[in-house]
């Protein structure tokens, strides 16, 4: 009877009536102790149970803690260290070095190619950012007044712009290369892009070069890398090597850019023609070469910080410039080293950073 009864009841009665049932059959006594310590060894096993798993829950969200923790010191430091090493000044609004306008000025050097010239002034006509296209003249021929007017309204045309750009001519008596980096009178934007004419960058590119410059407005941003290294050292002075673009990819590294595609800013203009060693200047009118590697060796001069080279595609409408010249790889040679010698030292700083749009990366 006594079984009966323990399995109909389902509370506390019919376990403590089980127990007494099950010590009468064993020929036990039965103790409200025993029975107490029963049931506490049952919810004993089920809390102990809940308290690992609380337990392992508070140790995981301690560990997640920890990681984002250490991520962030990591990204923090990371990032401090490529601001060190890029020279980019600060995101927030500087007085000094913020551009002036919303965009920026294509200044193109052309030397006697004028379906290049036509192609390229149609090209970046079309890109919003261009706020001017300043065309330097560097053939002893002035261009023809319907080839100017041709190319004036040519620019007006393909911008997509409310505002056109503004289009002008820079012709001078002398054929200098020296010329091309002549300042230029009321512009809009303290951003200059200096291409050549047979030069076609993008716009989506171009823009996004753009907004790399604008974050370090101070160096050179550009699409063509080139690199040096140290050759040897006789008599306690020191030889470099002029690298061109397959010493760039084959090595990793790169130390000047080539302002035949790249940004910088206005006041380098000034500083070229104004404050650089005129005995370079006069090595470029007599050699008639190497006024590139000139600006790039200023710029690093003043920052003490290297270039910033942005991934993109560029394309050349023709080849028949200089670098197509044979023994153009020693005149380079030459004119690195003689232009250090001017210097007074090295200013090339090598980096090995190269300006991504990871919008349109897979892997980043």
């Amino acid at each position: 009877m006594s079984a009966i009864i323990g399995m109909r009841d389902a509370g506390p009665t019919g376990a403590v009536a089980s127990a007494i049932a099950a010590a009468d059959m064993n020929g036990g006594i039965y103790s409200p102790a025993k029975e107490k310590a029963a049931a506490r060894g049952v919810y004993t096993g089920r809390s102990q149970l809940i308290r690992r798993l609380r337990s392992l829950v508070c140790a995981a969200k301690l560990k997640l803690v920890v990681c984002v923790v250490i991520f962030s010191v990591v990204v923090l430091v990371t990032s401090s260290r490529l601001s060190s090493v890029m020279g980019w000044v600060p995101p927030h609004p500087n007085p000094t070095t913020s551009s002036r306008g919303g965009g920026y000025t294509v200044l193109m050097n052309t030397w006697k190619r004028s379906s290049a010239l036509k192609q390229s002034i149609g090209h970046y006509a079309s890109c919003g950012g261009v706020e001017a296209i300043h065309v330097v003249w560097t053939d002893s021929e002035p261009p023809s007044e319907s080839m100017k007017y041709h190319l004036e309204k040519m620019a007006f045309s393909k911008s997509q712009a409310a505002k056109k750009p503004n289009f002008k001519f820079s012709m001078s008596q002398d054929d200098d290369l020296n010329n091309r980096f002549k300042p230029i009178q009321d512009l809009r934007s303290d951003a200059i892009f200096s291409v050549d004419d047979d030069v076609k960058v993008p716009c989506s590119t171009l823009d996004f070069a753009f907004t790399v410059w604008q974050s370090a407005p101070n160096t050179m941003v550009g699409f063509v890398p080139r690199m040096h290294w140290l050759d040897k050292e006789k008599s306690g002075v020191e030889k470099y090597t002029y690298g061109g673009w397959w010493s760039v990819w084959w090595m990793g590294t790169y130390s000047l850019l080539l302002p035949k595609a790249a940004f910088f800013h206005r006041n380098y203009l000034n500083l070229y023609t104004n404050n650089m060693p005129s005995s370079i200047r006069d090595y470029v009118t007599r050699e008639r070469n190497c006024e590139d590697i000139a600006m790039s060796l200023l710029v690093a001069n003043a920052t003490g910080a290297p270039p910033i080279w942005v991934k993109g595609k560029t394309y050349e409408i023709g080849s028949s410039g200089m670098s197509s010249m044979k023994r153009h790889s020693n005149r380079r040679n030459k004119c690195l080293n003689d232009f250090i010698s001017l210097f007074g030292r090295m200013p090339l700083v090598s980096t090995n950073v190269k300006a991504v749009d990871t919008r349109l990366e897979w892997f980043w």
